[in-house]
């Protein structure tokens, strides 16, 4: 509705300046018509304005009358995709759809986010800012207040906007938000089936409407951003589809339940702490046996590569998913030149040093696809070696609609910045109490090198050589060969985090339970963990940390445990690491 309102008044608009000229020189010649005394002065003003008026209406209505030739603009994002997790880099997986776009498209091969977190990362690809200007710093945290996404530009520049899928941010808030047209969305994480961990019904918010979500969701988002498509005119649109996959739970859609069952996975070097050289985090060897490591994964018996398998089928219905929009786009589309990106809003780790999950500023938890398809407006298919960050994702596309990007943005069009450029990319992630076992991290990646430090707890910096040991295997944070290079990277690092006052601010958000601290007696982790932690896999209050604290605690512990362990707890699967 608030489309056809939109396009309503633009033809109202053009109409009004296209008649103007006349409705002036007819009022005019009235005038002069009944006025005698009329003098020379007078006539000559007069005419002046005449030529005026007919000049700015024929310029507008020549603005008016060209070709509007701004492409549609389809933008998808997966959750927790890895860079690497792509048939075209791995030929043991199968992704068609998205090998095409690589095959013919623009790949920025060095993208990265600059918080590896769910709701900061979104929040900065909406904004075109980094974390600590947009003040969403935690997946706990809200919208804040006059926060304002590039589709209000978007909006306000005449295109047809729609959002489609997984907003995450904030706990638990599914509302249409400013810039969107249409919107299909869900609370908070949302559910791969109809039913969520509880057993109660998976329900999507349309256009503010409670609908049921009816079927596997890649494939029921993917159905709602298809026929939004299929309704299109022939004005310049803009989609937003944001997947929950591949997530975890990671759960295949049934038709790829068994597509991996057999598939070998060989876990990275980085994976055995005894293959590094040079001092090692403290938090890092402590990791290994927690929630996200690779000695207790999800707190579960199953080994990381069955979840790993699992991940592989979840993503195969988002590779579907992309060949129905590109299937759209070849039967014709709404006639315009359509420009498809693909991304995801964080890396992930399956074994790098030692972990599984986000959060870190290792390169498999950081570094993310970031795929530009549509050869009518990109020109030929390449690979753009150059640091490409997810603040660049909204002045990129503004760019690309011919819209001027704000001058808050901390981002840049990534499709103009030259092949030699050399800025670097600064990451920060604050330390969340709900999931504590990793540190504030901080750090400042090159071409080249890469120095981390840690904030607020007593352990060692990190320095990398990332075209000698892509691996991060070797910190040289202690060689005297690289102690100009480190004092030089803190310097940097300490300059761009720094506020117009000088001080880096550290924010935190408010407590609910103790976080996910459990660990477990079989783990190789020498750290010594307090006894009122220990758990083993079939401890009934494990997944504790998804509640907060309080009464009824204890029984809804009891209904959510049998239901998330049939997704996280299902069949162990032993092999050798």
């Amino acid at each position: 509705m608030r489309a056809d309102l939109r396009s309503g008044a633009a033809t109202e608009r053009q109409l009004t300046w296209q008649t103007r000229p006349s409705i002036y020189f007819t009022n005019w010649k009235n005038f002069v018509e009944r006025s005698k005394i009329m003098t020379s002065v007078w006539q000559f003003g007069a005419l002046s304005l005449l030529l005026l008026f007919v000049h700015y209406g024929s310029a507008e209505a020549s603005v008016t009358d060209a070709k509007d030739d701004r492409p549609n603009i389809i933008f998808i994002i997966a959750d927790d995709h890895r860079y690497d997790a792509f048939g075209a880099f791995n030929p043991a997986l199968e992704t068609p759809a998205l090998d095409r776009m690589i095959n013919d498209g623009v790949v920025f091969e060095n993208a990265f986010v600059t918080t590896s977190l769910c709701s900061p990362s979104r929040a900065s690809i909406l904004s075109g800012q980094v974390m600590r200007n947009h003040g969403v710093v935690d997946n706990n945290s809200p919208m804040p207040e006059g926060f304002e996404p590039f589709s209000v530009h978007l909006d306000r520049a005449g295109y047809d906007t729609a959002f489609v899928g997984k907003w995450h941010m904030g706990a638990s808030d599914a509302s249409p938000k400013p810039g969107f047209d249409h919107w299909v969305s869900f609370d908070g994480q949302g559910n791969y089936g109809p039913t969520d961990a509880f057993g109660q019904p998976s329900v999507l918010n349309v256009n503010g409407d409670s609908q049921p979500q009816d079927g596997y969701i890649t494939d029921v988002l993917t159905d709602y951003a298809v026929d939004w498509l299929e309704d299109r005119g022939d004005e310049p649109f803009f989609l937003y589809l944001s997947h929950k996959a591949v997530h975890l739970p990671f759960t295949p859609a049934e038709r790829h339940a068994d597509q991996y069952s057999a598939l070998p996975i060989k876990r990275p070097v980085s994976a055995d702490l005894q293959k590094r050289s040079g001092p090692t985090p403290m938090w890092l060897s402590a990791q290994r046996n927690s929630w996200a490591g690779v000695d207790f994964p999800y707190y579960s018996t199953r080994t990381m590569e069955a979840f790993q398998r699992d991940y592989y089928g979840a993503l195969s219905a988002v590779d579907d998913s992309v060949a129905r929009l590109l299937g759209w786009i070849d039967g014709g589309g709404n006639g315009r030149d359509t420009v498809v990106v693909y991304t995801s809003d964080n890396g992930f780790m399956f074994g790098e040093q030692g972990l599984l999950d986000k959060r870190a500023a290792y390169e498999a938890s950081m570094r993310v696809p970031m795929i530009f398809f549509g050869p009518a407006v990109l020109g030929d298919a390449r690979h753009v070696p150059t640091l490409a960050r997810n603040i660049d994702i909204a002045p990129t596309l503004l760019s690309l609609a011919s819209i001027e990007p704000p001058a808050t943005y901390d981002g840049r069009d990534m499709l103009a910045v030259p092949s030699t450029d050399k800025e670097p990319l600064i990451y920060e992630y604050y330390w969340e109490f709900n999931y504590p076992q990793t540190p504030s991290t901080f750090a400042i990646r090159t071409d080249r090198y890469k120095y981390v430090q840690y904030h607020g707890v007593w352990d060692v910096e990190e320095l990398f050589d990332l075209k000698e040991d892509p691996d991060e295997l070797v910190n040289l944070i202690q060689d005297p060969a690289h102690q100009q290079r480190k004092v030089e990277m803190r310097a940097q690092l300490y300059e761009a985090l720094a506020s117009e006052e000088g001080r880096p601010q550290i924010p935190f958000t408010s407590r609910y339970n103790q976080g996910a601290v459990f660990w477990s007696d079989s783990g190789s982790s020498t750290i010594e963990f307090p006894q009122g932690w220990r758990r083993d896999a079939g401890s009934a209050d494990k997944y504790e940390h998804f509640l907060p604290d309080g009464s009824g605690k204890d029984g809804r512990l009891k209904a959510i445990t049998p239901a998330v362990r049939r997704i996280l707890d299902s069949e162990t699967q032993s092999e050798a690491p």
